[in-house]
């Protein structure tokens, strides 16, 4: 099998995992929120637990357990994912980082209004309008769950894959391509595209943390962060305490 062959079928491979993982995790989310409503548990018709079921069991049950399998089958160690405790640079880069993502997410804001291209919404933003509690609970979760889970498959398992095949810059690419485009399947409305754009310009700047810090922990405290500061300000928003 040639070099080429072999990239093309590591591509493939990490593409299925990307996909492959939403699509696992929206059928254990689905049956756990049946588990849940058939003992009472109204994780299908409220909407605040049904968001947080959704969370607990894709982005922390099928993230963090297709990444332990990977792992496990994949012949390689924990050491593979270059977790370790956070030094004062990595505070420091990853302070940069937040700061880095919301001025990109501000330039996009603006480019998209001077061009009068509309963006997609999340369907969670949606919800959440309804039922502003949901951003309250979304602001730890971002911590514990949403930033780790995705940054542990997308980050540690898919990019540092594809970092041994392609170099550091391409799996860089790569992956964040592959991150924004599975996000597709959280919009609603029109200009998904342009959203699609977006979150790939910032998944470069968390898969760049990654390989410059050697620490998965520095990319999820900066995607956790920059979650969590969107749904807090949502969250306001919603409820009338700050003007739109």
């Amino acid at each position: 099998m040639t070099q080429q062959s072999q990239r093309l079928r590591v591509f493939l491979r990490g593409s299925a995992l990307a996909v492959g993982a939403f699509g696992i995790g929206q059928i254990v989310v689905f049956i756990a929120a049946l588990a849940f409503q058939s003992v009472g548990i109204p994780a299908v018709t409220n909407p605040t637990m049904r968001v947080a079921v959704g969370v607990v069991f894709l982005q922390g049950v099928t993230f963090g357990g297709i990444a332990l399998l990977y792992l496990r089958y994949g012949d390689r160690s924990v050491e593979f994912l270059r977790v370790r405790l956070p030094t004062v640079r990595d505070a420091l880069v990853a302070v940069g980082g937040v700061v880095g993502l919301f001025a990109l997410l501000a330039t996009a804001r603006v480019a998209s209004s001077l061009l009068g291209v509309q963006t997609a919404t999340n369907q969670v933003a949606e919800i959440g309008k309804e039922s502003p509690e949901i951003f309250l609970l979304l602001v730890p979760l971002s911590y514990l769950l949403i930033g780790p889970g995705e940054e542990l498959l997308y980050r540690g398992v898919i990019q540092g894959t594809f970092a041994e095949w392609f170099g550091t810059t391409r799996a860089i690419v790569l992956a964040s391509s592959l991150f924004a485009v599975v996000h597709v399947f959280s919009l609603s409305g029109p200009g998904k595209l342009t959203y699609v754009v977006i979150v790939f310009g910032l998944a470069l700047v968390l898969g760049a943390l990654y390989e410059y810090t050697d620490n998965l922990l520095v990319p999820a405290f900066v995607h956790g962060t920059y979650n969590a500061v969107q749904f807090a300000v949502a969250y306001l928003l919603a409820t009338g305490q700050v003007a739109a």
